[in-house]
């Protein structure tokens, strides 16, 4: 048997969220069988697995001692150097470069939320080993050849406030991107079905099972020969949405090898996506929650590359030979 008290970044945390993350191995099944069979306890009660605990709860496990051992050590590497464009006490607003992933996968490559672990750790902000199940966590996510803005939490109350404030829509997010071709302006309904197995996502005109529905909102900012400069408005939040979304329009960004136009990639030699997470808009958030420095604000990218990337296509050759 094992004790837990739990802390301030537990405060609000599904038991069986806990349970998770103090256990190593622990199968599901095994996990909701010992609730049933009131191994788990909270200040010496049964307790249900979406119970949610409170500062000072005293956590009980009747489980075996197998299932608290040691995780296998993970191979030790630098942590990236993270950028930090925004931050108070409970949030960080992070600038993600392009082709570092946002948490770690079967590669092994270091990742943004890594870094951001490191960050406060250097500055006495996490003590890993006095955290019990919570660690510093991002909130929304880019895919790897994406650059830009990306919504860190660094307790508990703050991931589930976040996480809840997306939820409802009250954050909005606005990207620039480079397309091949001039995509037509204005809001944009399609259905998006993703394959997970192949990491690719299939779009179509019309609702039918398995295809979520996609929201796009795209204005064109500038022209130069084959390529348009966008802002590009996220309504929903879909697997690869803006890649997807645009090359179904008739118009990929620039550099996606998956979407994209192999023609104009090739021919600018450009080899990474030109999308970049430009800006975070917050609507009025609680004044008394983790998230009221937010309310209302507006956290932007103020030179981004992309900027840079599009004057340069349109100095050269490629921008200013007509379709």
């Amino acid at each position: 048997m094992k004790q837990f008290t739990a802390g301030s970044n537990e405060e609000g945390m599904r038991l069986s969220r806990f349970v998770e993350k103090v256990t190593t191995g622990l199968p599901a099944g095994l996990m909701y069988r010992s609730f049933r069979a009131k191994r788990i306890k909270v200040n010496g009660r049964r307790a249900a697995p979406d119970a949610r605990l409170k500062a000072g709860d005293l956590i009980e496990l009747y489980l075996n001692d197998e299932f608290f051992a040691p995780a296998p050590a993970r191979p030790t590497r630098r942590p990236p150097k993270v950028t930090v464009v925004y931050e108070d006490e409970a949030i960080a607003v992070l600038y993600k470069p392009a082709h570092l992933l946002c948490h770690s996968d079967k590669t092994g490559d270091a990742s943004l939320v890594e870094g951001f672990c490191a960050y406060l750790a250097q500055k006495g902000g996490y003590r890993p080993e006095e955290e019990q199940a919570f660690a510093p966590a991002l909130c929304n996510r880019l895919d790897r050849g994406t650059e830009g803005l990306v919504i860190a939490a660094k307790t508990y109350p703050a991931l589930r406030e976040m996480n809840e404030a997306i939820r409802q829509g009250l954050v909005h997010k606005e990207y620039l991107t480079i397309t091949c071709g001039v995509p037509p302006q204005g809001r944009h309904t399609a259905y998006l079905r993703h394959d997970e197995k192949a990491n690719r996502v299939t779009v179509r005109p019309d609702a039918a099972p398995g295809y979520k529905e996609s929201i796009t909102e795209v204005t064109v900012l500038k022209t130069a020969g084959p390529f348009a400069l966008c802002r590009i408005g996220l309504i929903t939040g879909r697997t690869h949405q803006i890649r997807a979304h645009l090359a179904f329009l008739g118009a990929p960004v620039l550099g996606d090898v998956k979407y994209g136009s192999r023609r104009l990639n090739e021919r600018t030699g450009c080899k990474t996506q030109a999308l970049c997470a430009q800006r975070l808009c917050f609507d009025p958030l609680p004044e008394t929650g983790s998230l009221r420095g937010l309310s209302g604000r507006e956290i932007a990218l103020k030179q981004p590359a992309i900027l840079k990337q599009f004057e340069a296509l349109a100095a050269g050759p490629a921008g200013k030979t007509q379709r």
